[in-house]
């Protein structure tokens, strides 16, 4: 059995693409760490939000948040995946030892 470890991702699309296309990246993002053998223990829509600073020429853009169990020798594989989707302009893994409790503190700030 493989050794699980637990990660909380964003994932940051395009603000200009349909809701269709939009879930269905995230569809993908989901089939992908199962393809790879882990799975998706809970996730989270931020919504249409500010960036910090601009990316790609974007001012906005939609920020999905999912709390993964995945043997962390394949997230090479799957950040490779991603980075080739034009529609998905920025994701981020971090590693944790216990998932927060959803909802999380950036959920509670949708308008």
């Amino acid at each position: 059995m493989e050794y699980m470890n637990k990660f909380e991702s964003v994932i940051i699309t395009n603000p200009d693409i349909p809701s269709s296309v939009l879930d269905k990246e995230y569809k993908n993002f989901v089939k992908l760490i199962s393809n790879n053998s882990g799975k998706v223990v809970n996730e989270e829509n931020w919504g249409l939000r500010d960036l910090s600073y601009k990316i790609s020429n974007y001012k906005k853009a939609f920020y999905k948040f999912f709390q993964i169990e995945l043997d962390g020798s394949k997230l090479h594989e799957i950040k490779k995946s991603l980075s080739q989707n034009e529609n998905i302009i920025r994701h981020i893994f971090i590693k944790v030892n216990e998932h927060q409790e959803l909802p999380t503190k950036l959920n509670d700030e949708k308008k």
